[in-house]
Order: structure tokens, then C-alpha cells, then sequence
């Protein structure tokens, strides 16, 4: 009997979602764009075309402004699941101008640098807290002690959300984020809808709260922010920026922590050159970002007919940009497949690009840095204490653990 060969790209084998960077070398390959029946998407793997593409108008996050369901050739969501598309409808990475326009100009009238600047000691500060406890255990689990209740706690701190309150905010943003994975089971998208509810309700009561009591959170600045002709975000679209500030802000994060320090003890080498010169933090993040890249996939909707390489990919098809591939293409950077900490020209995407770039980058960036240098720190001789078990998910990518140990 004859095998086949495993499908290069197959988003559900566990061996693929363990290094799909292999299949991607092959995808680039193959050429520029590929159909992929399964999830009914065309694929696109290299850097200029993914590049280009997140700043070609011809595609959008969503239709909605220009076409109905039927109009586009699509069949509307099912009506038990509106809870999770009003909440994730309403937020600026799922809207096209003049709607993403509008939000992300109030928004980062509150959003501003300045608020990132002054988080700035908090950060650090939290960070040496949580890594001093793990060292004083003499390890644990880095995912559960620190990657995680960092970037939860400093958006919550960003936000003003109680220290009481703060302990559903991380299972909420995992069960609204598995509704990203490619066709989510009926299972999974009920739990995004119940969490959905929930955690809307809860803003919907803190945003009233702070009508009445206003402070120096960003949801006191997000209710005042208004333009010149006194526009003003609705309840709804304060509350959907809210849950995607605290979902894109701290799932790249967590992520991108674990999964960069499951590279650092797979490249000893590399983490004693970064223990030896802890000036190198700042490219270590950006180059761990790239090496294995916590958003692998990008999805945008054909608004206009537009031509890859030939082939002509008409209105109403989706396109998958794979974010990992891209970061890992020839053509862009020297040797990809070699982790790099002294890697200066390194233009990654893992913070996408062109109106949708990520709002939070440059808090990712320092709560990134903070973590990573209070290790280096406080828990020199940090070290695996067990093989990790990479999380099932493909488009969100991570692990289930990553247990260590100090001393």
C-alpha cells in the first residue's frame, strides 16, 4: 500500500501546529498564493505580499460597510452567537473607515503615549514582584506566575478595573479568543458567547460606575474623549475596545514570553550571550517575536477583486496571511531559521501593519522587556525543568506550560 505524504500545511495535526515553520518554507515555495479548500481561504506567505496586502484597501477586516451577507456571497453568522459578534463588531480591528477611523482617533486621545509612559514603573515594578516569588518558590510555572498576571494586571491597572474584580478577566479573553481559531467547534463558540455576556455586562457596569465617579483609568478617558465636533464613542463600542485591549494586549504577550523563553533554553548559546549582556534585551524581544511569532494568522476579506501572481482572487473570497511565514522569509531575513538576539534589521510583522497596527505595541514592548530583564536578574540561572506542551491552537500560538526552576 502506498503512503501519502502528510499535507505540508494542515492547521489541525498537532505535528504541524509543533514547527510549522517547515511547511511554511515549503508554501513560499509553491508560490505566492495558494487556495487551501479546507477552511475555504487563500493562502499568502511571504513577507512583501503579506506586507502589502495588510495596506491594500481592496481587503477589510469586515464587509459589513459596503455589502450584506447575501450581497457578499456569505452566510450570516447564527443568531445564538450575536453576543460575541456585537461585542467583536463594534471593536476597531474588526471595522473599516470611516467606523476604525473614527474609534482610533478617540481612542488614542485616551491611549496616549504618555499613559504607556506612565505605566512604565508600574510595569518594572510588578515584574521584579512576580519573578521575586518565583525565584523564592525556587521555580514553578512561568506561563501561570508571571507571563500571564503581568499584561492581565497592567491592563487592568490601564483600565481601572478593582484588584477584586481582576481574576475573571484572563478565563474570559481565552474563551472569546478561541472564536480566532480556523472553524471553532459549536462547544467553543459558546463559550465565547457566554463569556461574551459576561464580561460585557461586568463593563457595562463599570463604565456607568465611572460616568458617575470619573478617575485616572483609560475608561474615564475613553467615556471623555471626544473631537472637534464633539463625536464621542457609544457604550458599546467602550466596551468592545475595552475587551480588545485587554485580549490583543496581553494574549501576544503572554504568549510571545513563553514561547521566547522555550526558544532561549533551546538556543543555549543565545541565552548565555543574553545573560552576559542584558543591552541586548531590547533586540532579544523584537527577535523572539519573529523566531516564533504569537499570531501565526491574519484574516482579511476580499472587498474588490485583486490578482497575485496571476492568479485573480475575486470579491468575496478570504485571504490568510501567515504572519509566522512571513517573519520567517528569505527574501527579508538572513538565515530565519537561526535564532538571532544580535538581529538588527528586522522589520517582523508580528504587530501587523498599515490601519490595523496594533495600538499596544509599545506597552507589549515594555512589559516584554521588563519581564525578560527582571529574569535575567533576579533568576540568573533559570532553567526548564520539564519538556512543554504546546497548546492545540494554530492561529494563537502557545504553550500549555513552561515549568522552570531557580538554583
Amino acid at each position: 500500500m502506498t503512503a501519502h505524504p502528510r499535507p505540508a500545511f494542515d492547521p489541525w495535526d498537532p505535528a504541524f501546529v509543533a514547527d510549522p515553520y517547515p511547511a511554511y518554507a515549503e508554501l513560499r515555495e509553491q508560490g505566492r498564493v495558494r487556495y487551501f479548500e479546507p477552511t475555504d481561504q487563500w493562502l499568502v506567505a511571504h513577507h512583501a505580499d503579506v506586507s502589502a496586502l495588510l495596506r491594500d484597501r481592496r481587503l477589510g477586516r469586515t464587509y459589513r460597510h459596503r455589502f450584506t451577507h447575501e450581497e457578499f456571497g456569505r452566510t450570516a453568522p447564527p443568531p445564538e452567537h450575536e453576543p460575541f459578534h456585537t461585542l467583536n463588531d463594534h471593536g476597531m480591528l474588526d471595522l473599516e473607515p470611516p467606523d476604525h477611523t473614527r474609534i482610533r482617533r478617540l481612542v488614542s486621545k485616551a491611549f496616549t503615549p504618555r499613559t504607556v509612559e506612565r505605566l512604565g514603573p508600574y510595569v518594572r515594578r510588578l515584574a521584579r514582584d512576580l519573578v521575586s516569588g518565583l525565584v523564592e518558590a525556587g521555580g514553578g510555572d512561568l506561563l501561570t506566575d508571571v507571563a500571564e498576571p503581568l499584561p492581565v494586571a497592567v491592563i487592568a491597572e490601564m483600565l481601572g478595573v478593582p484588584e477584586a474584580d481582576r481574576a475573571p478577566l484572563r478565563p474570559w479573553s481565552a474563551e472569546i479568543c478561541g472564536m480566532y481559531e480556523l472553524n471553532p467547534s459549536q462547544e467553543t463558540a459558546a463559550r465565547a458567547v457566554r463569556a461574551s455576556v459576561e464580561f460585557s455586562d461586568y463593563l457595562r457596569g463599570l463604565i456607568a460606575e465611572r460616568r458617575k465617579n470619573p478617575g485616572d483609568d483609560l475608561i474615564s478617558g475613553l467615556i471623555a474623549a471626544h473631537d472637534e465636533d464633539d463625536d464621542r464613542l457609544t457604550e458599546q463600542e467602550m466596551i468592545s475596545t475595552c475587551v480588545l485591549l485587554l485580549n490583543a494586549g496581553h494574549e501576544a504577550t503572554v504568549n510571545s514570553t513563553v514561547n521566547g523563553w522555550w526558544a532561549l533554553f533551546r538556543h543555549p548559546d543565545q541565552l548565555a550571550a543574553l545573560r552576559a549582556d542584558h543591552s541586548l534585551v531590547p533586540f532579544a524581544v523584537e527577535e523572539l517575536m519573529r523566531y516564533d511569532t504569537p499570531l501565526q494568522l491574519f484574516e482579511r476579506w476580499v472587498l474588490d477583486e485583486i490578482e497575485i501572481d496571476g492568479q485573480v482572487i475575486p470579491r468575496g473570497a478570504e485571504i490568510a496571511m501567515l504572519f509566522g511565514s512571513a517573519n520567517h522569509d528569505p527574501a527579508v531575513f538572513a538565515d530565519p531559521e537561526r535564532l538571532d538576539l544580535t538581529r538588527r534589521d528586522n522589520p517582523h510583522i508580528s504587530f501587523s501593519a498599515g490601519i490595523h497596527y496594533c495600538i499596544g505595541a509599545p506597552l507589549a514592548r515594555i512589559e516584554l522587556a521588563a519581564s525578560m530583564t527582571a529574569l535575567l536578574e533576579k533568576a540568573p540561572t533559570l532553567r526548564l525543568a520539564a519538556e512543554p506542551r504546546r497548546k492545540p491552537n494554530f492561529v494563537i500560538r502557545g504553550l500549555e506550560g513552561l515549568a522552570v526552576e531557580v538554583g
